[in-house]
């Protein structure tokens, strides 16, 4: 039975069924109008899979984006793979939902980010205590933060969980 929902992490859970929706519709049909996305994952996350080099020059975070170039997007299951070019050289990527922190589209000001420590999963009998409500926006990655900036400055907003936590 359970003893409380833990809203963070259905939040979590349907956020990022929201982005393998959006990633599906763009495999099937490509961006409509101005749409792309910046979108910021932990490569040192399980199940992601990137080139060696590509590793090395980005040893914990990397933003990728997804507008003017990119191949053989598909979406399966709890992950995304694309095909993008780097110096010219295409690369496959394959990036979990759960790797991902934040998915921005800043044609439509839209964002989301996830914060640390709220991770979706772990025990839904509510005998574990609550997300963390430490956030991870120092970020190693110059670009990731240029499209929060670049949403801020379109008055965007990124989505966080922290406002829908019990203080």
């Amino acid at each position: 039975m359970v003893k409380r929902f833990h809203y963070g992490r259905l939040m979590h859970k349907a956020l990022r069924g929201l982005m393998a929706d959006v990633l599906s519709e763009v495999a099937r049909h490509g961006l409509p109008g101005k749409h792309h996305f910046f979108i910021t994952f932990d490569t040192t996350h399980p199940g992601v899979d990137i080139p060696d080099h590509l590793r090395a020059r980005y040893p914990e975070e990397m933003t990728i984006v997804l507008q003017d170039w990119f191949g053989d997007l598909s979406v399966a299951g709890e992950r995304f793979a694309v095909t993008l070019n780097f110096g010219e050289v295409p690369e496959r990527l394959v990036v979990p939902f759960d790797s991902i922190s934040t998915f921005v589209d800043p044609s439509v000001e839209f964002g989301l980010r996830f914060d640390a420590g709220e991770e979706p999963g772990g025990d839904e009998t509510g005998d574990s205590p609550p997300p963390s409500s430490a956030s991870s926006q120092s970020s190693s990655s110059a670009s990731a933060r240029e499209a929060e900036v670049a949403a801020e400055k379109k008055g965007g907003d990124i989505v966080s969980l922290d406002q829908f936590r019990k203080h």
